[in-house]
């Protein structure tokens, strides 16, 4: 008996000492770490914005709440013609704005008359989120929903009652159309409005005014599995990184603090020390703006500027969310699926031949020398393996070796942070001539970091972890060689009315037409700036390498009438010209000791149909107009007010503004600065220009 009770003592304590050696083994989390609603978020990488509402038919970027809904008619929609492109372009689900701050709804709510049920589509029978819902179902699509916090329509905003309707139109999306992916609630609150014609300006506290704990609640109650993308103060699930420019910064943290103030330095790179799982999505359009513009249709991305945006968003610890803005007509247009089928065959192209199967692996160090942490972890795709140091070694370095000298310019790596996010700074060295060469020396990896160098051949690559939190969890490795692509060269033109076209590299010669057509290899060869009467002029240009017989994308602009004879009265500073110089870098600004009023002589008497401003390109920097009212003159006596309002979201999409009028005859112009992103005096300008019929 005493011996059975002695082999069973030892048995039970052999087994607690084996769980507990596993245990002890097995990393521990380091800090937040994500939900598993998060981490399917995270592996989507990339989805579509859809934009379609009232402004699209009346050319704004944002509407004012009093459109009449008549106006509202794509009598072509199609939702299956979004659903098939985002599928054929890689992405993974659609996120469609249900109502923007015009307070325009693009399904029949109850609980407003502002909507598609008052509108000729349809006879306002439609439904545009039951069709986007049954299109992704259709085409196995994740549907995700925005539904504007502000609403410029509606007459409660900004009192107690509004929060009841915007929870009661949360509740109809939520519930009516399946699953949803992600609701995105949009950063801008109040301002002027319709307001149910009040005609006024509403601010509220965009810290308490929402409610947002209990509206959070509400949304996670009827949809379990949502995550939520917030820009008004409150944590969400995910955060915005500061811009629409298509980009989050280098160091990338997916983590911020649950309370307290958010920095646009903490949106841009997340906190390090932060204590909650708050990842970056970047968001941006296919197109400058975000709602169709007929303008735009020679402003598409080029295939150079999506990857760039895919290396800088997906590559950089992020999700890409990009936006197709729908026409009046209700498709998306074919230059928008073109650039977009482009970038995913571009994506799979690059992405293709994993340069590193095959390869051997050796690390410095393995966690107990243990086998389940090996450095082949990182080799064998994976993504629940990883290598693993030591508990308390926060550094340590692999060597990938190939078996012949391979050509590559790419390098993806991945952290398994199922148990939290932990590298600080790591480098990329390769073995070359019988020595190292630093290729990269970066901060955070996180879910995924692709670095892009200059290509080099070697026999050997080397990762170095140089600083972690705790033990580096590396899950993944790739290597890859990306084929060169031409970026299309840069047209300006000067104040003077010549044409400068800027190629983006030595090699390349550069073709040109100046009666808008198509260049080909027998158009005109650039070699020096081209002279050109000072009228209107469409130019287009290509880029040409003759070592690769490559071609770039063709590089479109319109010009209106030159500037050689355009005056800046009342003002002596010379560098005041550079806001007509055709170069969107130079920038000046007024002062508080200054004129707010910029006026310019013309010249000579122009029928004129509108005008543009193009403000400084350095993000939220002074100076940037949000409110203006535009004047004309023919003799800088008597002025008349043609145009007045607001650059919408001028502050985080910093673009050419364009204002349209009834033709006017004028020599003389005014834009009278009233107001700017800071509060303060100072306007700022990079560029003015005209619109002339």
């Amino acid at each position: 008996m005493i011996l059975k009770r002695n082999f069973f003592s030892v048995f039970f304590l052999f087994i607690f000492s084996f769980s507990a050696f596993s245990q002890r083994i097995v990393p521990e989390s380091v800090g937040p770490i994500p939900t598993e609603n998060q981490l399917s978020w995270q592996e989507m990488e990339y989805y579509a914005f859809v934009h379609l509402s009232v402004n699209t038919y009346t050319d704004m970027s944002w509407g004012f709440g009093n459109e009449d809904p008549q106006i509202f008619n794509p009598t072509e929609l199609d939702c299956r013609q979004w659903a098939r492109i985002a599928k054929e372009s890689g992405m993974k689900g659609i996120i469609l704005t249900a109502k923007h701050h015009s307070g325009f709804c693009l399904w029949p709510s109850k609980y407003t008359e502002y909507s598609v049920k008052n509108s000729p589509w349809k006879n306002g029978k439609g439904d545009i989120v039951q069709e986007m819902a049954d299109a992704c179902k259709e085409y196995g699509l994740k549907l995700g929903i925005y539904l504007s916090p502000w609403d410029r329509n509606h007459p409660d905003y900004g009192k107690p009652e509004y929060i009841t309707y915007f929870r009661n139109q949360l509740t109809e999306l939520l519930t009516n159309y399946g699953d949803v992916f992600e609701v995105w609630f949009d950063g801008a609150n109040g301002g002027d409005g319709y307001y149910g014609g009040a005609n006024e300006t509403r601010k509220i506290n965009r810290e308490t005014y929402y409610d947002w704990a209990n509206t959070y609640k509400m949304v996670r109650d009827l949809q379990p599995k949502i995550m939520i993308w917030n820009d008004n103060g409150d944590r969400a699930d995910l955060r915005w990184v500061g811009t629409e420019a298509g980009y989050v910064g280098k160091t990338n943290w997916s983590l911020l603090n649950a309370t307290g103030k958010v920095t646009e330095d903490m949106l841009r790179h997340g906190l390090e020390n932060g204590d909650s799982w708050v990842p970056g999505e970047v968001n941006t359009s296919i197109r400058p703006e975000w709602f169709y513009h007929k303008r735009e249709d020679t402003k598409v991305k080029t295939l150079p500027e999506l990857m760039t945006i895919y290396y800088n968003s997906i590559g950089r610890n992020g999700t890409l969310l990009l936006n197709f803005p729908i026409m009046p007509n209700g498709l998306i247009h074919e230059k928008d699926e073109k650039a977009a089928l482009e970038f995913a065959q571009e994506v799979k192209r690059v992405f293709a031949s994993n340069l590193v199967k095959g390869a051997k692996v050796e690390a410095s160090n393995v966690r107990a020398n243990h086998s389940s942490f090996s450095a082949e972890n990182v080799l064998d795709a994976d993504k629940n393996t990883y290598w693993a140091t030591d508990e308390q070694i926060k550094s340590g370095s692999l060597i990938i070796s190939f078996d012949k000298p391979t050509v590559f310019n790419r390098f993806l790596i991945q952290e398994y942070i199922k148990l939290g996010q932990r590298v600080k700074t790591f480098k990329i060295e390769a073995y070359v001539n019988q020595e190292w060469k630093e290729l990269a020396n970066e901060t955070t990896i996180g879910y995924k970091r692709i670095l892009c160098f200059p290509t080099v051949e070697a026999t050997k690559i080397r990762l170095t972890i140089l600083d972690a939190k705790s033990c580096p969890l590396i899950s993944n490795i790739e290597v890859y060689n990306a084929p060169q692509i031409l970026t299309p060269p840069k047209i300006v033109r000067k104040q003077s009315g010549n044409i400068e076209i800027i190629a983006s590299d030595l090699e390349s010669e550069i073709y040109y037409t100046l009666d808008g057509s198509t260049p080909t290899l027998n158009s005109s060869k650039y070699v020096s700036e081209v002279k050109t009467a000072a009228t209107k002029i469409e130019v287009k240009a290509m880029a040409y390498n003759p070592a690769t017989a490559k071609t770039s994308a063709i590089a479109e602009e319109k010009f209106d009438i030159a500037k050689k004879n355009w005056k800046i009265l009342g003002v002596e500073d010379k560098e005041a010209y550079q806001i007509m110089d055709g170069d969107s870098n130079s920038v000046w600004h007024q002062n508080k000791e200054m004129p707010i009023d910029l006026v310019l002589d013309l010249g000579k008497k122009e029928n004129l149909v509108g005008f543009r401003y193009l403000p400084d390109q350095n993000l939220r920097f002074k100076g940037i107009i949000t409110n203006y009212e535009f004047y004309v003159s023919t003799d800088n006596k008597v002025w008349k007010l043609i145009n007045a309002g607001e650059f919408s979201n001028i502050n985080n999409n910093p673009l050419w503004q364009t204002k349209s009028f009834k033709t006017v005859k004028a020599r003389y112009i005014k834009l009278k600065a009233l107001k700017n992103t800071k509060n303060d005096n100072y306007a700022g300008y990079s560029e003015i220009d005209v619109i002339t019929d």
